[in-house]
């Protein structure tokens, strides 16, 4: 997941990272790797810590601005925390750099996802990569269980939130 995941970050690095002078050219791959590890970090913490709201919505979302979803303000957040951290940049600076890079990987992460004719990213190998693999998530979340929710999302049933806050005990 995570090559795939690099892959499509350095599809859209352009603007963002390869031509920002504010990011030296031999630091780019560094740039590149960080705004991946940024992201599933950022997805794991969610998991780890309950919010798997946060992630099913990220995963569901059709159309809009995916900026201005929890997930994507909260990976953007970690990004721009951890480039002024290890790339020295101003808040200003790493703050361009997430908006313009952030909100357009997750947007093709997720219509990927979605796209039953394209195979580099299926949800079942990112829960499984994200929750390590185990049967049991945060807070004994069956992630099998909701594994399927996202699979069937749509099919007549009650919703993927219902089936959370259902597990989840709310």
């Amino acid at each position: 997941m995570l090559e795939n995941l690099l892959d499509l970050i350095k599809q859209n690095a352009g603007a963002a990272i390869v031509n920002n002078p504010a990011i030296p050219n031999e630091r780019n791959e560094a740039a590149i790797s960080e705004a991946g590890s940024s992201i599933v970090d950022g997805l794991k913490k969610m998991i780890s810590q309950g919010n798997t709201q946060n992630v099913v919505n990220l995963f569901n979302h059709q159309g809009g601005d995916i900026a201005s979803t929890p997930a994507a303000q909260q990976l953007s957040g970690g990004f721009i925390q951890n480039l002024m951290d290890k790339f020295g940049l101003d808040h200003g600076t790493a703050s361009g750099v997430a908006s313009n890079l952030i909100p357009q990987v997750l947007q093709n992460l997720v219509h990927k996802t979605n796209d039953p004719n394209d195979n580099s990213f299926d949800i079942k190998g990112i829960l499984s990569h994200l929750t390590g693999g185990g049967g049991q998530g945060a807070g004994g979340l069956d992630i099998q269980s909701l594994i399927g929710q996202f699979t069937h999302a749509g099919s007549g049933g009650g919703g993927v939130m219902d089936t959370i806050k259902g597990l989840l005990g709310k």
